[in-house]
């Protein structure tokens, strides 16, 4: 449950709150009206810190009534993302202390603070949400209330609660550990998500796939012991809808390369290779509770790559959902196989949009590193889209080419086309290149989630696991 959100009008003559978030613009004096000025003043004196480095880094204090303040300036002329940065690290000095209730308070102009009361109410909703943890003893305690003084636009807040809740939702899906999460229990979870969510599901399990001739999918299912991999699809329909949009997600619960095993450093982490599927799925929520008037058809492609006799193997020649015929390269480049089928089938249903998502490529990492996902599609305009509204919302994109000469590199002589290459050049174009012989001409987006793991948090979030994605969807959505 996320904390109840009071806006006030007015600042009462007692803040029943013990911390106080402050966020005022960036300018050459303190506002006159700046709670706490003189204590602030006596603060920034101390530690020798000028006003124009308060955009960079909040400061704190305790009153004599043990009351802690922190105070921030906020640089409106920067980027969304560095807005993010500067209000995530004023609330982690609060959120630190584990409060039941905290006062955030905005200064400025009309539109200064309605932007810095969005910043701070999503932040303290997606900061205080309390995440699996496995200990004997958890003592982290709930944010219960938040009051806002400063801005009282109601409805602004509905749509930042909903992103809120579906980033939540995919941090928490991304987090659990694999023996909690198999592809049998995610499938269960989804059905709950389902009933709660008046969602339409169906899925197509690995008994029916061998029947469709997706073989693709299979092949990385074929490895494990149980038979619980599934295609699953959970549909949203908004009875005033004019567009539908295909979201396609990679949820590989567990990754442990198969045949071509992964050594212990890469395989560390491994049961978040389903986040691509839990940011289909934390969109899918967050456009539900928003009621956008959008049909949206999710596409979950859920298995495990793991290693058995049964396992696929290197030189194997598989045919897809759609007749192509693929010579396996390497056994860790699954995921573009189990997306292979999955895109076959939401292109079958000609939807207005395709986006998918996966932590595909340890090229696109090495490319971009952590603090931007890639970007690929078959519409420029739609990549010009997609780079823009990276910004927007804070969740940054880097779009890559796609042109025709790169395929040249998975030619095969026995097959319609090879899975990867083995040298790894480029291969976050190359799994691109691939993808695209199973979208037909739909337009489409492919994002490789290189930024869904960052340390020291990243934007908006705190945590290491960030709930990249979600925030960008949504906002794709919208616009």
């Amino acid at each position: 449950m996320l904390a109840q959100l009071t806006l006030l009008k007015i600042l009462p003559a007692k803040l029943a709150a013990q911390h106080v978030l402050i966020l005022f613009p960036e300018n050459k004096t303190l506002p006159q009206d700046l709670l706490h000025r003189e204590l602030l003043q006596a603060v920034m004196t101390r530690r020798n810190i000028k006003l124009d480095a308060m955009s960079k880094t909040p400061l704190s204090a305790n009153t004599d009534d043990g009351r802690l303040i922190v105070w921030a300036a906020l640089d409106f002329s920067k980027e969304p993302f560095a807005q993010q940065v500067q209000v995530r690290k004023a609330l982690q000095l609060l959120l630190g202390d584990q409060p039941k209730n905290i006062t955030l308070i905005v200064l400025g102009v009309d539109t200064q603070r309605k932007q810095a009361a969005e910043l701070a109410v999503y932040g303290a909703w997606v900061n205080s949400a309390l995440l699996p943890l496995h200990k004997k003893k958890d003592e982290r305690r709930a944010l219960k209330k938040i009051e806002l003084v400063g801005c009282s636009e109601q409805t602004i807040f509905a749509p930042l609660k909903a992103q809120a809740e579906g980033n939540i939702l995919c941090r928490e899906l991304t987090m659990l550990p694999p023996n909690e999460l198999t592809p049998a229990l995610y499938r269960a979870r989804i059905k709950t998500l389902t009933k709660q969510n008046a969602w339409q599901v169906k899925e197509y399990d690995i008994k029916q796939l061998r029947k469709m001739g997706a073989g693709a999918f299979v092949a990385v299912a074929q490895g494990s012991a149980d038979d619980d991999a599934a295609i699953v699809h959970v549909r949203y329909a908004h009875p005033k809808a004019k567009k539908t949009v295909a979201l396609i997600g990679k949820g590989i619960c567990f990754d442990t390369g198969g045949h071509n095993l992964k050594p212990a450093r890469y395989m560390h982490n491994m049961h978040e290779d389903m986040n691509g599927s839990a940011v289909a799925l934390g969109i899918l929520l967050a456009a539900t509770q928003s009621k956008l008037p959008v049909n949206i058809d999710c596409w979950l492609a859920i298995a495990q790559n793991h290693i058995s006799p049964k396992a696929y193997k290197q030189n194997d020649i598989v045919t897809a959902l759609n007749g192509t015929t693929i010579e396996i390269m390497h056994t860790d480049a699954e995921g573009r196989m189990v997306l292979a089928d999955t895109l076959t089938l939401a292109a079958r249903a000609k939807p207005d949009l395709m986006i998918d998502f996966a932590t595909l490529t340890g090229s696109m990492a090495m490319a971009l590193g952590a603090r931007y996902s890639g970007v690929l599609g078959n519409r420029e305009a739609l990549l010009q889209r997609a780079v823009r509204v990276g910004k927007s919302s804070g969740e940054r994109l880097c779009a890559f080419p796609l042109d025709e000469d790169y395929e040249a590199a998975l030619d095969s002589k026995v097959a319609d086309i090879k899975q990867c290459t083995l040298d790894g050049e480029a291969d976050h174009i190359l799994a691109t290149r691939f993808l695209k012989r199973f979208v037909d001409d739909v337009p489409w987006l492919h994002v490789d989630l290189s930024a869904s793991r960052c340390e020291g948090g990243l934007g908006a979030v705190a945590s290491e696991v960030n709930g990249f994605g979600v925030a960008w969807g949504l906002h794709m959505l919208h616009d």
